[in-house]
C-alpha cells in the first residue's frame, strides 16, 4: 500500500488543537502511518477515517471522543483490528487507535495482570508465563485483548477457567461524555455486567483487570485425521467422548480439503493444557474411533500453542465466515458438517482459511468449499450463572465456524456464497451465535441471535443509561432503550 506525502494539519483549525492536546498522535491522510494504522486484519476492509487518534493513554481517548461528539464525526475504535466486519474503521469518522496502548502488567504474588485496552494476547501470555500463570486469551495470539473479552472471550483455558469476561476484575472505562469510570462487581456493577459480553456498546475501555491462573507452561496436541467419507462414525465417538472429558482437553474438529486429488479430511482431537502425561490416558481411546491416515501428537508450550494458528489467522488476506452455537451435534448435524454446504463429499477444491475465531479448520487460500471447525465450550463457562453477565448461550455444546480466506477480489462472491452456505447447513441445529463473529450484515437479526431476549432488553437499558444517543454504534449494536 503506497503511503501519500506527509501534508501538516493547518494551525488553528479543529485537528491541529486536537493535535496539540494529545500525548500520541493524529494521523490525517497524506499523513505517514495513516495507510498502515487503517489497515486491519480483514483486507475487504478498505476505508478512510478524517482522522486516527493513536492514543497514548486514557486522556487521549477521553480528548478523542470529546472531539468526535463536538464535530460530528463517527467513532471507530481498532484494539487488535481482527473484527471481521472491520468496524474499527469509519468512512471519513474519526478512529480512536488503542494499539500504543499495548502494557501489560503482572502480579504475580496476587494473581493478578492489568492490560491496556490496545494489548494483544501474544502480550498477554508473554507477560504471564514467565510465573506459569495465564487466563484465557483467545487462539491467535495477535487479536486484540480487548474485543474478545468484551464479547465473552473463548480460549484453550476457557472449560478450566470460564472465558476472558468470565475472569475480569475490573475495567477502565471512557464513557460516551469522555469520562474516565471504573466498573467492577462494586463499582457501577450493572455496566460491569454488560460490558462482559456486550460488545463495545457502552465505552471504550482503556484498562482491564484480569484474575490469573496457575496453568503452568506445558501443553498437548492431539490430532488425528480421516477422510471425510469415513468420518460419521469418528465424529459420533468424539463428540461423545467430549461429554465425559476432563476440564482440561477441549476437544476440536475440522475439515478442510486434502492434498490435491485425496478428497476433504476430518480432524478430530482436543488440546490440553497442564501435564501433558496426564492428557496422554485420553489417547487410547481417540485411537479406537478408527483408523486415521495421519496422526499428529505434539506437546507445544502454552506460548507456542497460543500462536501456532497465527499463520491461518495472518493479515492481508479477504475473509468471510458465518457461525453459530450448537446445543447439540446429532448425526444429522455431522453429515451436514461433514458436507460443508455442498451435496456430496468428493469435494469442490481446496477450502481456505478458518472462521478467524481461533476455530480449527481450513487450509491454504485456493477456490472452493470453506474450512468448517468446532471447538468444545462446557465446563467452567456452563459453571457460571446465566445472569451474571451480559454472554449468552452458557449450555452450548460446540462452536461452529465456516470460513474462507482469499486474495483475488473476484473471488468475493463465490467465498461468502460459499460460507454462508455451509453456515446455513448447521442452521437447524443452532441455539445461537457468538457475537463476536457475527458479519456486518447481520444487524438486529444477528444481535437477536446473540443475547436471548430478556438480556438484549437489560442491555438496551443499559445502552440507555451510557450511551443514550447511541455515540458508539460501530460495533454488534444494541439499540438503546428509550428513557
Amino acid at each position: 500500500m503506497t503511503t501519500a506525502t506527509h501534508t501538516r494539519t493547518p494551525a488553528g483549525t479543529p485537528g491541529s488543537r486536537l493535535a496539540a492536546s494529545l500525548d500520541g498522535r493524529l494521523l490525517t491522510p497524506g499523513d505517514a502511518g495513516y495507510d498502515a494504522a487503517r489497515t486491519v486484519w480483514n483486507a475487504m476492509v478498505d476505508r478512510r477515517p478524517r482522522m486516527i487518534v493513536r492514543a497514548a493513554g486514557t486522556a487521549d481517548v477521553q480528548a478523542a471522543v470529546r472531539h468526535a461528539r463536538e464535530h460530528d464525526l463517527e467513532i471507530g475504535v481498532r484494539c487488535g483490528g481482527h473484527n471481521v466486519a472491520g468496524f474499527a474503521v469509519p468512512d471519513d469518522g474519526l478512529m480512536i487507535d488503542l494499539t500504543p496502548m499495548g502494557g501489560v502488567q503482572v502480579d504475580p504474588e496476587r494473581r493478578r495482570v492489568r492490560v491496556q485496552g490496545g494489548a494483544l494476547l501474544g502480550a498477554l501470555d508473554r507477560a504471564t508465563q514467565p510465573y506459569g500463570l495465564a487466563t484465557t486469551a483467545g487462539n491467535v495470539s495477535h487479536t486484540g485483548v480487548g474485543g474478545l473479552t468484551l464479547g465473552g472471550g473463548m480460549g484453550w483455558l476457557a472449560r478450566q477457567y470460564g472465558l476472558a469476561c468470565d475472569n475480569v476484575e475490573s475495567f477502565t472505562v471512557v464513557t460516551a461524555d469522555g469520562e474516565v469510570v471504573t466498573a467492577s462487581r462494586t463499582g457501577h456493577p450493572e455496566l460491569f455486567w454488560g460490558l462482559r459480553g456486550g460488545g463495545g456498546n457502552f465505552g471504550v475501555v482503556t484498562e482491564f483487570e484480569f484474575r490469573l491462573h496457575r496453568t503452568g507452561t506445558r501443553t498437548l496436541v492431539a490430532e488425528f485425521d480421516f477422510r471425510a467419507e469415513d468420518a460419521v462414525p469418528v465424529l459420533e465417538g468424539w463428540r461423545d467422548l467430549n461429554a465425559v472429558a476432563p476440564r482440561e482437553a477441549s476437544f476440536s474438529a475440522s475439515v478442510a480439503d486434502g492434498p490435491a486429488g485425496g478428497g476433504p479430511v476430518a480432524t478430530v482431537g482436543f488440546v490440553w493444557v497442564g501435564d501433558p502425561e496426564r492428557g496422554r490416558r485420553l489417547l487410547p481411546a481417540l485411537r479406537a474411533l478408527g483408523r486415521p491416515v495421519a496422526t499428529r501428537i505434539t506437546t507445544p508450550s502454552y506460548l507456542e500453542l497460543q500462536s501456532r494458528d497465527d499463520s491461518s489467522g495472518g493479515h492481508a488476506y479477504r475473509r468471510y465466515s458465518a457461525a453459530h452455537y450448537l446445543r447439540g451435534f446429532p448425526t444429522s448435524a455431522i453429515e451436514a458438517f461433514l458436507l460443508r454446504g455442498a451435496t456430496d463429499l468428493r469435494g469442490t477444491g481446496s477450502g481456505a482459511g478458518g472462521p478467524g475465531a481461533g476455530l480449527p479448520g481450513g487450509g491454504p487460500p485456493g477456490a472452493g468449499l470453506p474450512g468448517v471447525g468446532l471447538q468444545a465450550h462446557g465446563g467452567a463457562i456452563a459453571d457460571v450463572p446465566v445472569d451474571d453477565a451480559a454472554f449468552g448461550h452458557r449450555d452450548t455444546m460446540f462452536e461452529f465456524g465456516a470460513g474462507s480466506r482469499w486474495t483475488d477480489p473476484a473471488e468475493d462472491d463465490a467465498r461468502m456464497t460459499a460460507a454462508r452456505a455451509a453456515g446455513s447447513a448447521l442452521a437447524p441445529y443452532a441455539n445461537g451465535v457468538y457475537v463476536n463473529s457475527l458479519a456486518a450484515h447481520d444487524g438486529p437479526r444477528g444481535i437477536r441471535r446473540a443475547y436471548p431476549a430478556a438480556k438484549l432488553a437489560r442491555l438496551a437499558a443499559l445502552k440507555g443509561v451510557w450511551d443514550p444517543h447511541n455515540v458508539f454504534h460501530l460495533n454488534q449494536n444494541i439499540t438503546p432503550a428509550a428513557p
